[in-house]
């Protein structure tokens, strides 16, 4: 019984959270996954979760990522997104450079200290070239211990706080001063207010149940069931080693073919969909927290994504200087990278210049669907060279 109401709990606390995330700015503030993976941990540290919920955790776990993937990227139309101004895509390939560098320095300073560093810099590459859901997929592919993805999260989340905080304050003023000015025809800013309205839906839920979109919703959640399915088949035939890594890049990519299709990329709310199924995954994960290794290990891997967050960032603004990058795009297209695109329109407020919605929203969408290769063809490669 109390395992059937754990089931219970890890499906409709989400659901309460994101209800009262649109209900309440301070909660929305907080945010929903922070929220979820504080609450999966005060559960595991607490002694709340019933004896013989592991084989539970690790079920919802292995299956809430892989189904959630598919149904982020079915409304991402890249071909649109792929217009974009030539000196955003060379600031996105700057930011991307700069993060794969930043992850294999920290690699060689840290492997000593942390066993799996090699999994670590996959994980960083993920969620800081596209997002939470990028590390968490990458955390999965590598087969890391639940308590590994728990702590690169976690840090994740202390050592980006500061860093966003400059952005939002003195980040334009102070950059100003070594980096170019924006100029309006450098963006596509035609497009910015559909773009806006584009980012601001990520995390409107309000008519999800309504016939005209729950019907329809529920023939994406079954594409993507069948997408999970397929990779499944590959996941079989592939090397245990490698298993998890081949089913996340043939979901990655399913899940990138389907949304070239008009009528699935046109299904409503499939975006907050899949972020409802990650909220469910950090709860769960964050249930499975092992409270010894978050003491002993944590400081290690915070000091690591500490390194990756700001070196990566010093190398970009580096890259940004040499190719005469504008101060808005720089500081946009690293936002997109470093935090994911719902926090574009944000920072683009706080910068008071509406038409760099758009750069960034694209910066944060390509970022998302390369991800996932990215970190994990940079992880297996980081633990090649230190074999």
């Amino acid at each position: 019984m109390g395992v059937i109401i754990l089931c219970i709990f890890f499906l409709a606390f989400p659901a309460a959270v994101i209800y009262a995330s649109g209900r309440w700015p301070a909660v929305d503030k907080i945010g929903a996954g922070i929220i979820c993976y504080g609450t999966g941990i005060a559960l595991s540290v607490a002694g709340l979760v019933p004896e013989g919920s592991k084989p539970l955790q690790e079920a919802m776990m292995s299956v809430t990522v892989p189904l959630s993937i598919p149904l982020m990227l079915f409304s991402m139309d890249l071909r649109r997104w792929s217009r974009l101004a030539g000196k955003t895509v060379i600031s996105l390939a700057g930011m991307i450079t700069a993060v794969l560098a930043a992850s294999t320095a920290a690699f060689y300073i840290f492997r000593d200290r942390i066993p799996e560093a090699w999994k670590i810099a996959g994980m960083a590459v993920g969620v800081y070239t596209g997002g939470t859901p990028n590390l968490n997929a990458i955390g999965l592919a590598l087969q890391a211990p639940g308590h590994l993805i728990v702590l690169a999260n976690t840090s994740d989340m202390i050592v980006c706080i500061p860093w966003f905080f400059f952005i939002l304050s003195f980040a334009q003023r102070t950059l100003g001063t070594f980096l170019v000015p924006f100029r309006a025809s450098e963006t596509v800013g035609d497009n910015a207010g559909s773009a806006y309205e584009e980012v601001s839906d990520i995390n409107d839920y309000r008519g999800i149940f309504t016939a005209p979109v729950f019907i329809p919703l529920m023939k994406a959640i079954a594409l993507a069931l069948l997408i999970f399915a397929a990779g499944g088949g590959l996941y079989a035939l592939a090397p245990k080693e490698y298993n998890m890594a081949v089913l996340m890049i043939s979901i990655t990519t399913l899940g990138i073919v389907a949304s070239f299709i008009p009528k699935v990329r046109a299904i409503e709310k499939t975006f907050q969909a899949g972020q409802y199924i990650i909220l469910v995954f950090c709860l769960v994960v964050g249930s499975l927290a092992d409270i010894h290794h978050l003491v002993t290990a944590a400081p290690s891997i915070l000091l690591f994504m500490a390194f990756v967050v700001y070196g990566s960032w010093l190398l970009h603004l580096g890259v940004c200087k040499i190719f005469r990058i504008d101060v808005d795009t720089a500081i946009i297209t690293s936002v997109a990278a470093i935090f994911s695109p719902p926090f574009v329109p944000v920072v683009a407020s706080a910068l008071r210049n509406r038409e760099i919605i758009l750069s960034g929203l694209t910066a944060g969408i390509i970022g998302y669907a390369a991800g996932n290769y990215l970190g994990i063809s940079l992880a297996y490669f980081l633990r090649a060279l230190g074999s």
